[in-house]
């Protein structure tokens, strides 16, 4: 098995940049391997210091090198630029991430476990669809104040709003059809809510109102 003491790896969609040194001053070991290739490339070499940039997929291969013996040591981008020596590529940044760990005063970032992560993924989904509830409740009161219908502030005030609406014969049939787009989607944007007790996931409508969208 061949052997290095640090291996830099930068992360990317399909392609990973290996830069890999059996030894300081010695000539780099670099090579573009395929996503599918990485654990047959790492399943190749003796364990050894594994460096990679703290961003989309790292905790994943983090973990699944760690697995294989390897320990490795995640740092944030922010961290690895002033070893970029030249230029901008995959290339030169991998030998900038290999330099970056071996540096004393380097700070790590930890490696998420799977179950972190998928908290993580919980509350940024739960901010996404509360965004995107508050977005279209925003619409909804905006498109029909130009009509001159409006009403108290709160979710739970949407139902008197559609209401407005609906009972409004001068409002517009394509600004009805509009509303009627907008009061669906808040129908069916659900928030996720987690009980930290019991571990347990759940979806929560935080509308007061389900009322059955009207043709």
């Amino acid at each position: 098995m061949k052997k290095f003491i640090r291996v830099g790896v930068d992360l990317a969609k399909n392609y990973f940049q290996i830069h890999a040194l059996a030894s300081e001053g010695a000539s780099a070991v670099t090579r573009k391997l395929k996503r599918s290739k990485m654990h047959e490339f790492f399943s190749q070499i003796e364990p050894c210091l594994v460096g990679m940039e703290a961003c989309g997929s790292a905790h994943y291969w983090a973990r699944e090198l760690k697995g294989m013996g390897h320990e490795v040591l995640l740092m944030p981008p922010a961290y690895t630029k002033p070893y970029v020596k030249r230029g901008k590529n995959d290339a030169v940044d991998a030998d900038a991430i290999c330099e970056a760990m071996s540096r004393p005063g380097m700070r790590f970032v930890p490696i998420k476990s799977a179950e972190q992560q998928a908290t993580l993924m919980l509350h940024k989904t739960r901010e996404l669809l509360i965004k995107q509830r508050t977005m279209s409740v925003n619409a909804l009161r905006g498109h029909l104040s130009e009509f001159g219908i409006v009403a108290a502030k709160g979710i739970g005030r949407v139902d008197e709003l559609v209401d407005l609406a609906e009972s409004d014969a001068t409002l517009p049939a394509a600004a009805k059809t509009a509303m009627r787009v907008l009061a669906q989607a808040l129908e069916i944007l659900w928030v996720v809510d987690s009980d930290q007790r019991s571990g347990r996931v759940r979806l929560r409508n935080h509308l007061l109102w389900r009322r059955p969208c009207q043709p």
